[in-house]
């Protein structure tokens, strides 16, 4: 894959210094003045690698906003074609796409994914769950109890982990309260919005594996 680069221009960043009169200040993190030539210099070097590198940092993400909302555009666009040309919709259920280039290389994708919230029937069901693992022999099902103990984990924004969930819901089990708790969980579950988002994916040859263009910073 070749890549094209271009000179990349950091966003302008205030620079943290405060006029008065004839002298210039700076705002510590306590938001007391101090006088420029009172800082030593390396956190003055400091503080201009960070304020440069931030303007680097929204820079590029502006430019990501940008690249996402016209590649959304154009491929509503191509949508649009296609339902003109042929009167039909692309795309499958809950509008998942996929667009692969002639030579079967290039490919993106664009999947929507449901925002699942639930309700207080969760509570229900954790309670169904958890009068299962009391009464099992201890250590019998230890991966039960693993299992259990992870759905009802929280992930970073404090929600119930929906992955963990899953799981839990494609645990078998002959206990009918086991089932009852998945049934629980199915009803207390439901949906709050969607968010759709873009995979660019390519190979070197049809024989190949796709591989993730990295778009995002976390996996650079």
């Amino acid at each position: 894959m070749t890549a094209h680069h271009s000179a990349f221009q950091p966003a302008p960043m205030p620079t943290g210094l405060v006029r008065h009169g004839d002298q210039s200040y700076m705002q510590n993190a306590t938001g007391d003045l101090t006088a420029v030539e009172n800082i030593p210099a390396l956190k003055k070097l400091r503080d201009e690698m960070v304020r440069r590198e931030f303007g680097y940092a929204i820079a590029l993400s502006e430019q990501i906003t940008r690249f996402r909302a016209h590649t959304m555009a154009n491929l509503g666009a191509f949508d649009a074609l296609m339902a003109q040309e042929y009167n039909v919709t692309v795309g499958g259920e809950k509008g998942n796409r996929t667009y692969t280039s002639f030579d079967g290389l290039w490919k993106i994708e664009v999947r929507v994914q449901d925002r699942l919230a639930f309700d207080a029937g969760m509570q229900i069901a954790k309670a169904l769950f958890d009068e299962c693992l009391r009464e099992w022999a201890e250590g019998t099902r230890a991966e039960m109890r693993s299992i259990v103990t992870n759905a009802f984990d929280t992930d970073k924004e404090g929600q119930i982990n929906r992955t963990n969930i899953f799981i839990l819901l494609g645990t078998e089990s002959d206990d009918s309260r086991w089932q009852e708790g998945q049934r629980a969980i199915r009803e207390a579950m439901y949906v709050i919005g969607s968010k759709e988002y873009l995979r660019f994916s390519f190979r070197d040859s049809c024989r190949d594996r796709w591989k993730a263009l990295t778009i995002d910073l976390a996996s650079a």
